[in-house]
């Protein structure tokens, strides 16, 4: 899963974006309302968590536009402020939730899986292929009696590969849902991952291979064991 932080408290934003990239998120972070504006119009964030109080363009400003502009991104607002009528200004605008500081880092997480799950349609904390289970809190993979634990980059690729397994996945699309645009990573890290999961299906002996699709992309296959 792809978040975009905006949040203008240097101290906060670190903070914010450590918690979230050792949960397994992936995370571009911006200082100000105009720079989350041209981020968030991308579509490419599953994701906005957004303080209302910023430079340039405040939160409610940057959601009004990202709604006007037909994104759905699910947003959760953050503020210091405790006001009804801010929670209101906030809601009616389009936030999908809305949190007040300070908070508990575990309120904060919760609510994310939460307002995520919403995205769509309702997502089980386990996605499964041919008896294959992901589990989206734990991070482990498991099949049968057998269980592996993922490390971060592992575990979001896998996830996209689960969620729609017919479909082929660019190393683009992994590239930018995971490494995002900014990135200086080389392309070639995709295929690292793609064998190191490969590896760690063989060791789970589960009947499922990662199919490469010359010039296309990876998708997941019912493999035979």
């Amino acid at each position: 899963m792809r978040l975009l932080i905006a949040e203008d408290d240097s101290d906060i934003k670190k903070a914010l974006t450590a918690l979230f990239e050792h949960n397994n998120y992936s995370v571009d972070a911006v200082s100000n309302g105009n720079d989350a504006c041209d981020y968030g119009v991308s579509g490419n964030y599953d994701g906005i968590v957004m303080d209302i109080m910023m430079p340039g363009m405040d939160g409610v400003e940057v959601l009004k536009h990202l709604r006007q502009n037909d994104i759905h991104t699910p947003v959760l607002l953050l503020t210091a402020k405790s006001d009804l009528e801010d929670r209101v200004n906030g809601l009616d605008a389009g936030a999908d939730d809305y949190l007040t500081k300070p908070f508990a880092a575990s309120e904060l997480l919760a609510r994310v899986r939460a307002m995520l799950r919403r995205k769509d349609n309702y997502q089980s904390e386990v996605l499964e292929f041919e008896g294959l289970r992901l589990n989206l809190s734990t991070y482990e993979l498991n099949y049968r009696q057998e269980s592996i634990r993922l490390v971060s980059r592992e575990f979001q690729m896998l996830q996209l590969l689960m969620q729609s397994p017919a479909i082929v996945i660019s190393t683009e699309q992994f590239m930018e849902k995971i490494w995002g645009w900014d990135s200086e990573v080389e392309v070639s890290i995709v295929w690292v991952y793609i064998s190191n999961l490969r590896k760690k299906l063989d060791k789970l002996k589960a009947p499922v291979n990662i199919k490469a699709v010359r010039g296309v992309g990876y998708c997941l296959e019912k493999g035979g064991r």
